[in-house]
């Protein structure tokens, strides 16, 4: 994989050319900047900017000036290429607060190993309905120990409003929920992006990670994607490697002053 042209296409699909990512959801360029106003309820932040030592400070302030105009707690996802290069340090001088650091890290379908089945006694089902998607968020509840409204509601829109860019699925052991994991597919792009993938305690080494993520590759190569994507966790770095990942660079959110910390 070409890693420095691999990581400017991420940046021109998925960053300065981003796209909604929910119904309702809008994306603006303002101020050298990429953000997203997201639905009620939904995620808000800046993706993408075009800043150094001269314009940084003034746009963190006026990012911060707009969406407190619109009542609104947003991130601000700082990768760990882009300038300046002190930005994560002006972010925090202005009252961000960084999330725990992952990896972007990228695959592409003809280096996956995707001959991964589900472990005996677990079977996958497509999530397509609301009572799909309150599994999914309260796995994502106990897998991650964190607040998961927003998640069921955004899942909830898309797959009543727009379903063909987002794919769900629960690993389910007899009826009991106990893994889950999504994929957003935005047309237009390259990249179809990994998300949420989460197993309680319990289920945990047992391979139910692998399969998620290799079913939803084969999901995603079936609609015309080239690359997979995700930011992934020190826990979970380590088996996207051996599945055909590879890192790229870091992404970090800094959450806006008296925001809570998302997902």
């Amino acid at each position: 994989m070409d890693h420095a042209g691999v990581l400017a296409l991420f940046d021109r699909d998925m960053r300065e050319g981003a796209r909604p990512d929910a119904p309702g959801a809008r994306i603006e360029r303002a101020d050298r900047v990429v953000r997203q106003v997201g639905a009620e309820s939904g995620w808000s932040g800046v993706l993408w900017s075009d800043l150094d030592e001269t314009t940084a400070d003034g746009a963190i302030a006026a990012q911060l000036r707009y969406f407190a105009g619109l009542g609104r707690e947003f991130e601000w996802k700082l990768y760990g290429h882009d300038l300046p290069v002190d930005l994560g340090k002006r972010l925090r001088a202005a009252g961000f607060t960084p999330e725990p650091e992952e990896t972007l890290m990228i695959a592409e379908f003809g280096g996956m190993h995707l001959d991964i089945e589900v472990p005996e006694g677990v079977r996958l089902l497509p999530v397509t309905d609301a009572a799909g998607v309150d599994m999914v968020a309260d796995v994502h509840a106990q897998a991650f120990g964190r607040d998961s409204s927003r998640m069921r509601t955004q899942l909830l829109a898309q797959l009543t409003g727009d379903p063909d860019t987002v794919v769900a699925v629960v690993a389910l052991a007899g009826d009991r929920p106990i893994s889950a994991a999504r994929m957003e597919m935005l047309p237009g792009t390259r990249f179809a992006g990994l998300w949420g993938g989460g197993t309680v305690e319990g289920w945990r080494g047992r391979g139910i990670y692998r399969a998620l993520v290799a079913h939803r590759a084969r999901v995603a190569a079936e609609h015309g994607y080239r690359y997979l994507q995700v930011d992934a966790t020190s826990q979970s770095r380590p088996i996207l490697e051996r599945l055909g990942f590879v890192p790229l660079t870091t992404t970090t959110p800094y959450v806006s002053p008296g925001a809570a910390a998302g997902e």
